[in-house]
């Protein structure tokens, strides 16, 4: 594996309810059913035995495939070919406008058409429950299996000869059929209409969402992708969104930092709604806010970093006796790094309120509902503001003053004395502005002037891509001799030659970094722009696209040697990179002449 390129073959569906990755053999992968953060109802990804499966394969295991995206859309079709026929799978959530609403059932429909030739199939369907411990019973109905001893009734609607599913008996497949799986309540409608009008509601509604955003003409496919991935990672009932749909894919192989991702980082808002409000998406950013109001208030002395998408607090991280990825253990459920200290998670709260204050697209009940808020937050960075902390990578058994956490001080100050000076509200103006300025000096501190470059905290000789942002954050004029030197010592240090970037290159608790961090890459093709070296973050930028799997989807880490995608899959916070770098350059360019 360390000499060949590693990707994650998959494509992933979604309605903002649920997400599920789909291989190139047609097998759900992975499915967590009811909720992201469920159990896994399909999980061959970490456990080829106790995963389940629900595949659509042909019946020679000899084939060639196509994956692809109907266009503008999160409907994925795959094409399978081999000796007797070619058929196509086409997959989706459903998700469109109904009686004022969105409809977005925990239902999975799947249409099986035939193209050509005589194409002989076979439909398995084993679903499994509390991470493949449960096998469930299965009952037989006239035009339906139901699987019992799952958290509620799993129900499999089909044309389909139930006799074929049940034996795993191989078919011809002659005409269209359907597979809809429902979670809970069954399907009673009637299936050919309904499968069909879902489908093209469905399609219309992607294909609308995508018409609604204001994204630029540089790589605008890839935005778009990008955009839609995003957009199914938001948990829409709570707003929640988290940071990938998957746990335990690891950084790197055998590397053990195996982590799960299905949960929502309070300390990434920031990126999340600029990238949101850069595509113009006010809806999304307006349910997110919704979240963080709801679970800042909840908390009672400190912000953890990560909460659940119900806002729950409490993520025990425990192992699972599943083979893992590739063999790569230890599966973990749960992530304790919501008992760490992250300090710089208050600014976060703050910058994210600002928009309030500053964008007319919110109502003055809205502001007034969050002063509270703002004062709460400015409170507790005012308390902790000289503590050390885990900071942004979260180091399990390190505490030190990190550079990034004054920068969010600092920035969450600045955001407040706007806040203030907005309500006309001097004690709010004054508490922020001396803490403003008391962020500044610790920021400083950080500051090695012999080598004109910011190290990752005060008294540390090291670097991290992290401080990029005091240049696409402000706090560096990106004129300066100052902000061009720091981006050149970072490029020195922690830049690949393939243009990708490290975190750090230090050891953490589990040795040194193998693998580097796709968002870094992203902030560094920002920071290129921001100094204005334009044609530098363009090349940059265009050298990352070749990191995407087949669908343009990408992953948390990529191994820089071998270009391999590592880490969970796919990764929120990478598109979110992309959607905000693409951002950045088509900010700073001419774009007809691009064109």
């Amino acid at each position: 594996m360390a000499n060949s390129k590693h990707t994650y073959d998959y494509g992933v569906i979604g309605n903002c309810a649920y997400l599920a990755l789909i291989g190139k053999d047609t097998n759900i992968s992975w499915m967590c059913w009811p909720r992201f953060d469920s159990s896994f109802i399909f999980g061959s990804l970490l456990d080829k035995k106790k995963g389940g499966e629900f595949s659509v394969r042909p019946s020679d295991p000899h084939f060639r495939c196509n994956q692809y995206y109907i266009e503008n859309t999160n409907v994925l079709c795959t094409e399978i070919e081999n000796t007797h026929g070619r058929y196509r799978v086409t997959d989706f959530a459903p998700r469109f406008h109904h009686s004022e609403r969105y409809f977005k059932p925990i239902m999975l429909i799947r249409k099986i058409e035939p193209l050509s030739g005589t194409p002989h199939i076979k439909v398995t369907c084993n679903p499994v429950g509390d991470y493949g411990s449960i096998q469930p019973d299965h009952v037989r109905g006239s035009n339906h299996i139901t699987y019992l001893g799952l958290e509620e009734h799993v129900r499999l609607t089909t044309n389909v000869s139930l006799t074929y599913i049940i034996d795993e008996t191989p078919f011809v497949l002659n005409e269209t059929k359907y597979l809809v799986l429902t979670f809970g309540e069954p399907l009673e409608a009637p299936l050919l209409n309904t499968a069909e009008s879902f489908l093209v509601k469905t399609i219309a509604y992607w294909r609308n969402w995508v018409k609604s955003t204001s994204i630029s003409n540089y790589y605008q496919t890839q935005v778009i992708r990008s955009a839609l991935a995003l957009k199914i990672h938001q948990y829409e009932d709570t707003g929640a969104i988290i940071a990938a749909s998957t746990t335990s894919l690891p950084e790197a192989p055998h590397s053990t930092r195996n982590w799960d991702y299905r949960f929502c980082w309070m300390r990434d808002s920031y990126y999340i709604l600029t990238a949101f409000n850069n595509i113009g998406h006010f809806e999304e950013m307006e349910r997110y806010f919704h979240y963080i109001a709801n679970v800042s208030v909840q908390a009672k002395d400190r912000f953890q970093p990560l909460y659940a998408i119900n806002g729950a607090s409490k993520l025990t991280e425990k192992e699972l006796d599943l083979e893992g990825y590739l063999g790569n253990k230890p599966v973990r459920i749960g992530n304790d790094a919501y008992t760490h200290i992250q300090n710089d998670v208050y600014g976060q709260v703050l910058v994210a309120l600002l928009p309030l204050y500053v964008d007319r697209r919110f109502i003055d009940a809205g502001r007034v509902e969050s002063l509270k808020l703002v004062y709460h937050t400015v409170n507790k960075l005012e308390q902790y503001i000289h503590e050390a902390d885990a900071g942004l990578w979260e180091f399990r058994h390190l505490k030190q003053m990190h550079c990034y956490t004054f920068l969010f001080h600092w920035a969450g100050a600045n955001a407040a004395w706007k806040i203030g000076q907005y309500l006309q509200d001097d004690t709010l103006t004054k508490l922020a502005n001396r803490l403003r300025q008391e962020a500044a000096a610790r920021i400083e501190e950080c500051q090695d002037r012999e080598r004109g470059v910011y190290t990752n905290a005060i008294g540390s000789k090291y670097l991290d891509a992290s401080t990029l942002q005091l240049i696409m954050m402000g706090y560096l004029d990106p004129s300066s001799e100052l902000a061009r030197t720091h981006l050149r010592n970072l490029e020195k240090e922690l830049k690949t030659p393939e243009g990708l970037f490290y975190r750090y290159r230090h050891a953490d608790d589990f040795g040194t970094p193998e693998t580097t961090f796709l968002i870094c890459s992203f902030w560094y093709i920002e920071a290129l722009a921001c100094v204005g070296r334009l044609d530098d973050a363009m090349r940059e930028f265009e050298k990352i696209l070749q990191y995407t799997n087949h669908l343009g989807l990408l992953s948390e880490d990529v191994d820089a040697k071998t270009g391999s995608q590592w880490g969970n899959f796919p990764q929120a916070y990478s598109h979110v990179g992309l959607v905000n770098a693409a951002y950045r350059i088509s900010k700073k360019i001419d774009l007809p002449n691009f064109l």
